[in-house]
């Protein structure tokens, strides 16, 4: 069976390595941590195994970089010389920003090279997770991969000049829907409902809207028109929200998230 060794779990490296945990055996997932102590209780807490960067890069078949794109180089410079000595190992990268070819540059050798960009709620088994790979990822090794993230949700294949995209969408979208929901239920507050319903209604609604979209295949504006009743109470809501220019100001946020990325991937200066 492949090991799996995760470099950083922090909020993202956690979620995906916690997903692994459940497709494979504890003993097959290595993890490491800036802090030991993180690395320990993560892998107490999932069954792993705590290690060190140089650990896993030793010995790991995936080596999984949860390492932000600004601190790559920093991780994996003291990592070059051990990564030379093995005969095959296969590099994860979820850095915002950075190509698989900048992932080669920075590692020091022409790896094969997987990169995903996942998001949050990948950590409970509803992720959304774009991937592309090198071309000398064996079909076995992608078989592996596929495998292993299952748990983690969704996995999308997307070519690489297209993942800054789906990223500033479904990676930083979490952020966004999260800020829709708080608002949601603060308007439910501001109507009398008790915060702790008025949340649960939010997400809740959240949810069921686009579990409705996926498995009915409805484009959103026909969703929007099945609820608002001429003269009714959901089209008053409706004007409300585009005075307020909601979907120009959710467009823009997408389009920031995207702009950052690529400037995230620019070579420095």
């Amino acid at each position: 069976m492949h090991t799996f060794g995760f470099i950083g779990v922090g909020n993202m490296g956690g979620a995906i390595a916690a997903a692994v945990c459940k497709a494979l055996d504890g003993s097959c997932v290595h993890v490491s941590a800036l802090h030991p102590e993180s690395a320990a209780r993560f892998a107490a807490a999932h069954g792993a195994v705590a290690s060190d960067n140089t650990g896993i890069a030793e010995s790991c078949d995936f080596v999984v970089l949860g390492v932000k794109p600004q601190y790559m180089e920093e991780v994996l410079q003291p990592l070059q010389a051990v990564l030379a000595k093995r005969s095959r190992v296969v590099l994860i990268t979820m850095a915002a920003g950075l190509t698989m070819q900048r992932i080669r540059e920075l590692a020091g050798g022409n790896y094969p090279v997987i990169r995903i960009m996942p998001n949050t709620p990948s950590l409970v088994g509803a992720g959304v997770i774009q991937y592309d790979m090198t071309d000398d990822v064996l079909p076995e090794e992608k078989e592996a991969f596929l495998h292993a993230l299952a748990p983690a949700g969704m996995l999308d294949p997307l070519p690489e000049k297209l993942i800054d995209a789906g990223s500033a969408l479904s990676g930083c979208g979490p952020a966004f829907c999260a800020m829709f929901m708080e608002a949601l239920a603060d308007g439910g507050v501001s109507c009398g409902l008790p915060r702790k319903k008025a949340l649960e209604y939010a997400a809740q609604t959240l949810l069921g809207t686009a579990k409705l979209m996926l498995e009915t295949g409805d484009h959103p504006g026909r969703m929007k028109d099945n609820v608002t009743s001429p003269g009714g109470s959901t089209i008053q809501g409706v004007r409300a929200l585009e005075k307020g220019g909601m979907r120009s100001a959710v467009m823009e946020a997408v389009i920031a998230a995207y702009e950052k990325n690529k400037e995230l991937g620019a070579p420095k200066k």
